[in-house]
């Protein structure tokens, strides 16, 4: 049966755009602007605060992985009070050595590797929605050797360089979306996958997309009653089972019109709608544009992509 958390992942289409090494000593404090791309990092030594808007602070320390899928503003920084420096990632210039804070002079207090990607899909922002705004993974060592071999990739012109790291991020999201703890994420995919009644129906919605799906359908493949399962649904997912079952119907659907060659009958019948007309019903009013324009859109802006070997 499909993981709708793979599922989700291959549809974020995540590109490798740029990683980079970070050290602070002695009396430092950065402050980066919100971003909006996904961005991580893995401390390989020694500790520091990171205060990122809306969340908790924490200290992460050797071993720690963190990823934020739509990076807003925070803080990084010593364990003394210190000016903070102010950073904007939109617009400084790409480091092409680590970057040091504080004192620049004898051994660091804290190391880490870390850096950003993006997410090819236009459906980006309603896909990260379902995702965690800030996982924060302590003891597994694999997050840190993935985040290391994403960095040693970027840094050569190998062949097949490109599709590498494509890769390894796909790797890095699912390897830290499946150790993220789940009681502690907001409502949405994960916390819905931890919950075995509610992963039941998840799975079937992804299993069988084409399928005229009903509450009462669902509900009895998660075993509860019609009641207790839109509830419970609600509280762990954070949007109604149809709200979802339609979402991830018009993701799909956009991913068969941007690759193109499927006819429009073709998608509607794969994902559950009985007529090209009444899809492209349906399609129009939730994606704002019609079918064929929106296919046409697409594959205009792939190829008007620059490669990845621009921006690293």
């Amino acid at each position: 049966m499909p993981d709708p958390l793979s599922e989700v992942i291959q549809l974020l289409r995540p590109r490798a755009v740029f990683s980079k090494g970070i050290s602070g000593a002695g009396r430092w404090a950065v402050r980066y602007a919100a971003f909006g791309q996904p961005g991580f990092c893995a401390v390989t030594q020694g500790r520091c605060r990171l205060a990122v808007d809306g969340e908790v602070p924490v200290v992460i320390e050797e071993g720690d992985f963190v990823l934020l899928p739509a990076t807003p503003a925070f803080t990084m920084s010593g364990f003394e009070p210190a000016p903070i420096q102010r950073i904007d990632p939109k617009t400084s210039p790409a480091p092409s050595e680590e970057i040091r804070y504080g004192r620049q002079d004898g051994p660091p207090d804290v190391r880490q590797f870390g850096g950003y990607f993006s997410f090819g899909s236009p459906d980006a922002a309603l896909l990260v929605s379902l995702l965690p705004r800030m996982i924060h993974i302590r003891g597994i060592p694999r997050l840190t050797q993935l985040v290391q071999l994403v960095g040693e990739e970027a840094a050569c012109e190998d062949v097949g360089r490109d599709l590498i790291l494509e890769r390894l991020v796909e790797i890095l999201l699912i390897e830290a979306l499946r150790a993220a703890p789940a009681g502690e994420v907001r409502p949405g995919l994960l916390r819905g996958l931890a919950d075995p009644r509610i992963a039941t129906a998840l799975r079937q919605m992804h299993a069988d997309v084409e399928r005229a799906w009903t509450i009462p359908d669902l509900a009895s493949a998660a075993g509860m009653s019609r009641s207790a399962f839109f509830d419970r649904f609600v509280r762990t997912v954070g949007v109604r089972p149809m709200q979802y079952l339609i979402f991830w119907r018009m993701a799909v659907a956009k991913n068969l019109l941007r690759n193109g060659g499927v006819a429009l009958d073709e998608v509607a019948r794969r994902i559950g709608y009985g007529s090209a007309s009444t899809f492209s019903t349906a399609f129009s009013r939730h994606v704002g544009l019609p079918p064929g324009r929106f296919m046409r859109s697409s594959i205009a802006q792939d190829e008007a992509k620059p490669s990845l070997r621009t921006w690293s």
